[in-house]
């Protein structure tokens, strides 16, 4: 499957290797970095999942964390997204040599961008070819991390958004408010 960045969430964690004598134990190559969703609870941006789960990247796959903003609009080969020990996950393998069509788009979104989602209303705010990844909640703020195929759609409080992908670059996509009503 591949899956192309628009964003990331806000908590990045990382794993290094386990083994203290391993020389590479501290590699940016030989890491993995997981990303997941937060919110501002006082000063701090903290995990509050109502659904948790993670997008995980590899060092040794070209992921770069050093440049996060590079890797917006970069296309990985990963696996299709899963569940394991109750959590969602979706593991970016490597970073492709060029830009491709994806099958889909790794996607966070706030309740400020698309207003309030109403996590209640099964079915209701995500388009069933979507896969909700993370989800964190706090008060009136939210920020959730989804895989979504091109023009699915997501429901917030101020209405339906599209994912609509550049017609030259389908690798870059944007979320567009629908004009229906």
């Amino acid at each position: 499957m591949l899956i192309s960045v628009l964003g990331f969430a806000s908590i990045w964690t990382r794993r290094v290797a386990k083994d203290p004598r391993d020389p590479a134990r501290f590699s940016k190559l030989d890491a993995a970095y997981y990303n997941t969703t937060g919110v501002l609870v006082g000063d701090r941006i903290r995990n509050r999942p109502v659904v948790y789960g993670v997008a995980r990247f590899n060092g040794n796959g070209a992921f770069r964390p050093d440049g996060i903003h590079r890797m917006i609009h970069k296309v990985f080969e990963c696996e299709p997204p899963y569940v394991w020990n109750g959590q969602n996950k979706v593991f970016f393998k490597r970073l492709l040599a060029g830009p491709e069509k994806p099958d889909a788009y790794l996607l966070t979104v706030t309740a400020e961008r698309s207003g309030k989602i109403d996590k209640d209303r099964a079915g209701t705010w995500l388009h069933h070819d979507a896969q909700l990844i993370s989800f964190s909640e706090c008060g009136e703020q939210q920020e959730v991390m989804i895989v979504i195929p091109a023009y699915s759609w997501l429901r917030g409080r101020l209405g339906t958004f599209f994912v609509e992908p550049i017609s030259q670059k389908p690798w870059e996509a944007r979320l567009a408010l629908s004009a229906t009503v």
